[in-house]
């Protein structure tokens, strides 16, 4: 079946809409930031770059470090852009493009997300690391898809039942990560939990500036939720987007996330920009491990 323009939409160079990307500037080793000032972080750290481009908030850097081909690419914030980015990328390995048609053998992508976030939990500390055990879904995006069996409702309604979850949002969804990839990325060092993943920065993670809150406790429910020993590290705004569209498509997808703030104690890092070099160092190496 072909892939209508409307549907698979390329630009005059037959480069992916959003991403001004082909499929040979890419590796299939990607790592995604939020920043699109933070791909030159992360670039910075590369024995050498082969291609670079920048469409809105896209920003791609290809290149190899230590001997291993990596992608680079910015996403912009929340989980509608990485709707774009996912899929796109997707195509980019699985759609033959001047066919327009979805290829027999398909190719399987590592995300590996370098984030910023804020701890909920007193005992994980601002300047730590991360690394999401499952995303936990508050936007809703994902429901536009079939979602199969990628969710673990037992947990989901526990929490649901937990933080008396209003019925006027979208039914939350709870997706785990890869477990090939947190074996590469873990570490004693590393604190790991259920990253929960907003649809905004403000209401969406109750923060409350001139409007109400619809639900002003939902923070502390969120916190104190533990269902054996599975609790909620860290809240932010892509993580469980790309958990859940990487287990649709066959790909696998870890976060792992610079802790910046902690909301339970109201501590900001005196330092963020360190702290996030640190874990970009720490990710690249454990990646090449």
């Amino acid at each position: 079946m072909k892939l209508k323009p409307s549907e698979l939409i390329l630009n005059p160079d037959g480069s992916v809409y959003h991403l001004n990307l082909q499929p040979e500037n890419i590796s299939n080793t990607i790592i995604l930031v939020g920043d699109q000032n933070r791909v030159e972080k992360v670039s910075q750290y590369f024995d050498s770059i082969e291609f670079q481009t920048q469409k809105r908030e896209f920003k791609t850097h290809t290149g190899s470090y230590k001997g291993k081909r990596l992608s680079v690419i910015s996403t912009g914030i929340g989980p509608d852009n990485i709707d774009i980015v996912i899929n796109e990328l997707d195509a980019l390995f699985n759609i033959d493009l001047n066919k327009r048609e979805i290829k027999s053998n398909l190719t399987s992508i590592d995300f590996i997300r370098i984030g910023t976030s804020g701890s909920l939990q007193s005992d994980i500390p601002v300047d730590s690391f991360v690394l999401g055990t499952h995303g936990l879904d508050l936007n809703g995006m994902l429901h536009a898809y079939d979602l199969k069996d990628i969710n673990l409702n037992h947990i989901v309604n526990a929490f649901v039942e937990h933080t008396k979850w209003s019925t006027k949002k979208a039914y939350p969804l709870l997706i785990v990560n890869s477990s090939v990839l947190m074996k590469k990325l873990e570490s004693p060092k590393v604190y790991k939990g259920i990253t929960a993943t907003a649809g905004g920065f403000y209401g969406p993670q109750g923060r409350q500036l001139r409007l109400e809150l619809q639900d002003s406790e939902l923070n502390n429910k969120i916190d104190s939720f533990n269902y054996k020993g599975h609790r909620i590290s860290n809240l932010e705004m892509e993580t469980s987007a790309i958990y859940g569209l990487s287990k649709l498509l066959g790909h696998h997808a870890v976060s792992m996330n610079a802790i910046i703030a902690n909301r339970a104690t109201g501590t900001f890092s005196k330092n963020p920009a360190k702290v996030i070099d640190e874990l970009i160092r720490y990710t690249l190496n454990k990646i090449v491990e």
